[in-house]
């Protein structure tokens, strides 16, 4: 009985063993391999793998897609990023205090997940310490360059974003992720100056509309002027056509039917002249 009792422990502890010895590391993860919590170099991809059960042990790192986000508390129910923040305060050139909220969308490259595990930790900490950390830096520093105009009417913003992206970028290679994309999503200003904006934007739309009536009256001024030398015209013509017709008129009710004579020399002619 003891003899059956040892072996069926040793089945035991053999299957324990062996459990302990597969890694699975799932589709668009990686994992890189540690022995007594130093990092070897080895990296194990998609698929099952083993290891040395008790000595050595696993860092996984997600290669996928991943969201890091600012959004405001009351919208973070309504976000689907894998990691949300609160914005980003900051100033404009000009001095009016803005929140930025924004994402940014990378990856880790796989070709330097030893590395990441061995300079900067898992995947929490380089969210932390790298994306976070930069990533915030640039979305306060970049919009101090441009007005608060230019970021209310959205040039600006496609200009920030466009910005904090050339800054992160090499920055994240630098450490071992791939930057995807970079979006300012909304620039919260405060609510003095967009009651300001407003106003002004009416203004502008007033003088537009003035600015339209003056050149609806110009157009029917001309109009009028072309119509009234058209009709000048007109009575100029009917009074030069009337007056030869009249001439003609008096002429032939002052006729008398005679036709004059005119005599010189040997010959004698007959002359009719009309009024033409």
């Amino acid at each position: 009985m003891r003899l059956v009792g040892m072996w069926g422990s040793l089945v035991v502890i053999a299957l324990v063993v062996g459990l302990l010895s597969f890694r699975t590391v799932p589709s668009g993860e990686v994992a890189v391999v540690t022995r007594f919590g130093q990092v070897t170099g080895r990296v194990l991809n998609p698929g099952a793998s083993l290891i040395w059960p008790f000595v050595e042990g696993t860092v996984y790192y997600n290669t996928k897609k991943i969201t890091y986000e600012t959004v405001p508390v009351e919208k973070k129910t309504s976000s689907n990023a894998d990691y949300k923040d609160f914005p980003v305060d900051t100033n404009t050139k000009d001095g009016q205090p803005v929140d930025i909220s924004y994402t940014v969308r990378f990856s880790v490259d796989p070709t330097k997940a030893t590395w990441v595990a061995q300079n900067i930790g898992p995947e929490e900490a380089l969210v932390e310490k790298v994306v976070k950390t930069e990533s915030r830096i640039w979305a306060r520093n970049v919009p101090r360059d441009h007005s608060a105009e230019g970021l209310y009417t959205g040039e600006g913003s496609i200009k920030v974003q466009d910005a904090i992206f050339d800054k992160l970028k090499p920055v994240f290679e630098q450490n071992g992720l791939i930057l995807d994309m970079v979006g300012v999503r909304e620039i919260i200003f405060d609510k003095t100056y967009v009651d300001a904006i407003k106003s002004k934007q009416v203004e502008l739309v007033r003088v537009e509309v003035e600015k339209n009536k003056a050149a609806q009256e110009e157009y029917r001024k001309q109009q009028r002027i072309t119509a009234a030398e058209g009709q000048a015209r007109e009575q100029e013509l009917q009074r030069t056509t009337i007056s030869d017709a009249l001439l003609r008129k008096l002429w032939i009710e002052k006729w008398d039917g005679k036709l004059p004579t005119y005599v010189g020399g040997e010959n004698t002619s007959a002359l009719l002249q009309i009024p033409k």
